[in-house]
C-alpha cells in the first residue's frame, strides 16, 4: 500500500513537551551517521524508485501559516527563494509512516545543497507526532495542519501527497504515496530546481 485515501484509526503513544528537543537533539549523530555512512535507499518496488512528476503550469504555492509541534508559527514566506519540499501526511497513514525514515535521510543530503523539507501532519495533536517522530529520529520542521485547509489549498490526493516548490514559489514536482526520497535519483531532482528555470 502506496496511498492512504481516507483516515484509519489507531492508537498512538504520547511523550512530555519537556523531552522533546532532549530526545532528537541526541538521536540527530545517529541520523546523520546513516548517510554519511552510505546507508542505501530502500527501493519500494523493482530496481528502480517511483521518480517525482511534473506539475503542470507550475503554479503558486498557496501561502500558509501555521504553528510547528513546538507552537513556534511557520510560514511559507520563510522558505522564499529556496527549493521547498513539502510533505503531507499523518501518523495515522501506514505509507506516510514508512516514508519518514527515508525523508530524514534525504533531509540530511538536501540541507548543505540549500534546499529546505517541512512535513505538514494533517490533524492531529503535537504530542501524539513527537512521539512518533522521536522514534524515527527526525529534525527536519513538522507543522501542524490542524484543520486540514493548508491541505485542501495544496489541492493533495491523499497522503503522503508532497510538492516541492521551486525557488520563484512554484509547485514544480509532485509525488502522490510513499517514495523512497532518498534514492539518488530523486535527490537529483529536487536539487535540480535549484538550477535556472526555462
Amino acid at each position: 500500500m502506496t496511498h492512504c485515501a481516507r483516515r484509519m484509526m489507531g492508537g498512538e503513544g504520547r511523550v512530555a513537551r519537556s523531552t522533546r528537543r532532549t530526545l532528537l537533539k541526541g538521536l540527530g549523530a545517529a541520523a546523520a551517521g546513516a548517510v554519511l555512512g552510505g546507508r542505501p535507499a530502500k527501493l519500494l518496488a523493482g530496481s528502480a524508485p517511483m521518480l517525482l512528476q511534473k506539475v503542470p503550469g507550475r503554479p503558486i504555492a498557496p501561502a500558509f501559516s501555521l504553528n510547528d509541534i513546538d507552537g513556534q508559527t511557520r510560514s511559507l514566506d520563510d522558505f522564499k527563494g529556496r527549493v521547498l519540499v513539502a510533505n503531507f501526511w499523518a501518523t495515522w497513514c501506514p505509507p506516510c509512516r514508512a516514508e519518514i525514515p527515508s525523508m530524514q535521510r534525504a533531509w540530511e543530503v538536501l540541507e548543505p545543497h540549500g534546499a529546505h523539507m517541512v512535513a505538514l501532519h494533517v490533524g492531529g495533536e503535537a504530542d501524539q507526532i513527537w512521539a512518533f517522530l522521536a522514534e524515527f529520529n527526525v529534525t527536519f520542521p513538522v507543522l501542524i495542519d490542524r484543520s486540514g485547509s493548508v491541505s485542501r489549498a495544496w489541492q493533495t490526493v491523499g497522503l503522503p501527497t508532497t510538492y516541492v516548490v521551486d525557488g520563484a514559489g512554484r509547485k514544480a514536482l509532485r509525488a502522490i504515496g510513499e517514495r523512497a526520497w532518498d534514492h539518488p535519483d530523486i535527490v537529483e531532482q529536487i536539487v535540480a530546481l535549484k538550477e535556472p528555470q526555462e
